[in-house]
């Protein structure tokens, strides 16, 4: 019942980014999409695994504000677990690789998100930096899994400098969403996924910084974030 679940909410995914392509014709590099779309997403997916999300600090998300988001990144489903966490006006951060998915790339270009090819780090870094304007003139916000990578469960890996040159250029604060670890374990016979806690964290101020505080900024929020990490893992009902 659990790989029936996992490939249901697998196929949900290019289902309503096919319909959703209705929407970002409509209204192309619109950021708000995204967060129209991310929601249904997560909400159909979590409901497909059978799958709680206990979430702790949701006040924290700045949503009248631009903000640079930075989240652990573990497995592909963590798409079902932040999804719906897009405060307005959001794009995200990804690598190239994605625009070739059907219909998730195509819905991830239109929707005016930032593609880096993450094999160049100094072009990468140079377009991170060139979105401060984004959030300057545009008022959008960017997500970020700063470590560039999946760490499968397997602890919070160190970060790329991007998101932080970013928020340090536009003065924006760093809002870090932490997920507890997580390895696709299941409940009983119905195949149910078991719950995964959340936590949105207080934004960190990056006004008067400059690219000399950057390893602080980065190691302060790593630390952070471990520790909310951690205790996640002890949270009750989730074990």
């Amino acid at each position: 019942m659990a790989v029936v679940r996992k490939i249901l909410a697998w196929i949900s995914v290019p289902v309503l980014c096919l319909l959703a392509l209705v929407l970002y014709l409509a209204r192309p590099f619109n950021p708000d999409n995204n967060r129209i779309l991310g929601g249904i997403v997560a909400r159909v997916g979590r409901c497909l695994l059978g799958m709680k999300r206990p979430l702790y600090g949701a006040e924290n998300m700045p949503q009248d504000r631009p903000t640079v988001i930075i989240a652990n990144h573990q497995q592909n489903d963590d798409l079902f677990l932040m999804g719906d966490l897009l405060p307005p006006r959001t794009v995200a951060v990804g690598k190239s690789s994605l625009v070739w998915v059907p219909f998730f790339g195509q819905v991830f270009w239109l929707g005016g998100n930032i593609i880096l090819n993450r094999g160049r780090s100094r072009k990468a870094v140079a377009v991170m930096e060139a979105t401060s304007e984004a959030i300057n003139q545009q008022r959008k916000s960017i997500w970020v899994f700063p470590e560039g990578t999946r760490s499968r469960g397997r602890g919070l890996g160190s970060f790329k400098k991007g998101a932080f040159h970013t928020a340090i250029a536009a003065g924006a604060p760093i809002t870090m969403v932490c997920a507890g670890e997580y390895h696709g374990k299941t409940r009983g016979w119905s195949g149910r996924r078991e719950p995964v806690p959340m936590q949105i964290l207080p934004p960190v101020e990056t006004q008067g910084l400059t690219s000399a505080d950057i390893p602080e900024l980065i190691a302060r929020c790593h630390q952070q974030m471990s520790e909310a990490i951690a205790g996640l893992a002890r949270t009750p009902g989730t074990a």
